[in-house]
């Protein structure tokens, strides 16, 4: 995998992306993910045939991952059955199974990406000295192609909800 400095810090300080920026038109990378019950799943596999929203978060146990996590959850309610809303972050599965039991998530898939560390390099949002992503968001058609794809400059920087939601019903 290809390393990069000079894109983010963190802290003020330089730090490595491990992987390549995904852009629109790219076909959308699988990956190995797990499942709060510590399962294997395919994240694209498992959402076939529907529009996925994907939002790579540093950790759930901060403020904007948590605000992010419940604005997508709550969208998610309001969007077709054809849009499917995934969550991806280095927590493991036991923490993110017990913050979305106390946050109510229940309209996302919220998964993991600390044992395989496929997602990460594929869609370059690891920060190799850290250990967790840099904030993006990525949205997927139903064949497999990345139609949108946004990095947050600054790891407390949140997405455009509105642009990504519109960017996800344009396709269903």
């Amino acid at each position: 995998m290809i390393e990069r400095k000079g894109v983010f810090t963190f802290r003020n300080r330089d730090v490595i992306i491990i992987g390549e920026d995904v852009k629109p038109g790219d076909q959308a990378a699988e990956f190995e993910v797990l499942n709060q019950d510590f399962e294997a799943i395919k994240g694209l596999a498992s959402t076939v045939g529907k529009v996925r929203i994907i939002a790579a978060v540093p950790s759930l146990e901060t403020s904007v991952c948590d605000r992010e996590t419940r604005r997508f959850n709550q969208e998610a309610a309001n969007l077709s059955k054809d849009v499917a809303v995934l969550v991806v972050s280095m927590d493991l599965p036991y923490t993110q199974k017990r913050w979305c039991g106390a946050a109510g998530i229940d309209q996302v898939t919220v998964v993991s990406d600390a044992n395989h560390k496929e997602f990460g390099p594929r869609y370059g949002v690891l920060l190799k000295e850290i250990g967790v992503f840099r904030r993006a968001i990525f949205v997927v058609d139903k064949k497999g192609f990345i139609t949108y794809a946004a990095y947050m400059p600054v790891l407390g920087d949140e997405p455009n909800y509105e642009e990504v939601i519109a960017a996800a019903r344009k396709l269903v």
